[in-house]
């Protein structure tokens, strides 16, 4: 163990002037509260040169830059992320379009004289001579100056053709099929006139709505056609009857000329 002479001496030895032990050394002088404390930086006031003086000095050297140190960073690939693989449910989903549920009709064509009409069968079946709907039927054909006993033409068309399969049975396969039936019996025997009794008849004959009721509608590949209400709607509401028979009247020039 030092002592403190000896202590001071090797100290004096390596040019150290002031030192503090880590721990409290035995048989050390005490510390002097002196070389504890640590001395306040000088603050020196700038000093302010003569103008002229600042004119002629050489400009300052601009301090040298710190060499800039390049870190490597990790590249991002330019690659897309990728789409998340679709099972074959999904894909098919995304492919197929929405399947529109087929409509349901049942349409009877006659011929009155120089026209042809295009009439809805509400239960589906064929008109009966004591139908009251049929009866309605042959009262505005004989007000229009037509044959009261039309001509039925063939089977009454019903759609959809087919319970099941994968047949297109969607509204627009609907009008097309009733409009290819209509046009091959007008090949066989053209008319002055067609209606459509009924909005069936209207919207997949005339492609038109229960707006167009009343009117007369150029259909094409069918020529001039009258779109009236249903039997059935016009036996529920008496009123629509009027409305037919100005209609009519305006109209009955396509068809009477060539009866008379």
């Amino acid at each position: 163990m030092l002592t403190e002479s000896r202590r001071r001496a090797y100290l004096n030895a390596m040019q150290v002037v002031h030192w503090l032990p880590r721990a409290e050394l035995p048989f050390a002088a005490p510390s002097r509260p002196a070389l504890l404390r640590v001395p306040e930086p000088l603050v020196e006031a700038p000093v302010v040169l003569p103008a002229v003086v600042a004119k002629a000095s050489a400009p300052a050297a601009k301090p040298a830059e710190r060499p800039k140190i390049e870190i490597p960073r990790p590249t991002v690939s330019a690659k897309p992320a990728s789409k998340p693989v679709l099972d074959a449910e999904e894909t098919a989903a995304v492919v197929k379009p929405a399947l529109v549920p087929p409509p349901r009709f049942a349409l009877q064509l006659l011929r009155a004289g120089d026209c042809l009409v295009l009439v809805e069968l509400v239960t589906g079946q064929p008109f009966q001579s004591r139908d009251p709907s049929y009866l309605l039927l042959k009262d505005m054909l004989r007000a229009a100056g037509l044959p009261d006993s039309p001509q039925i033409i063939g089977e009454p068309v019903r759609w959809p053709l087919l319970v099941r399969g994968t047949l297109d049975q969607g509204p627009l396969a609907a009008r097309d099929f009733v409009q290819g039936f209509i046009q091959a019996r007008l090949e066989e025997a053209p008319c002055s006139c067609l209606w459509l009794v009924g909005l069936p008849a209207v919207r997949f004959a005339g492609e038109a709505d229960e707006q167009a009721y009343y009117r007369e509608l150029p259909v094409e590949g069918l020529g001039n056609c009258w779109a009236l209400p249903g039997l059935e709607l016009l036996m529920d509401e008496p009123a629509r009857k009027a409305h037919v028979w100005q209609a009519m009247r305006r109209l009955m020039a396509r068809w009477k000329p060539r009866n008379e």
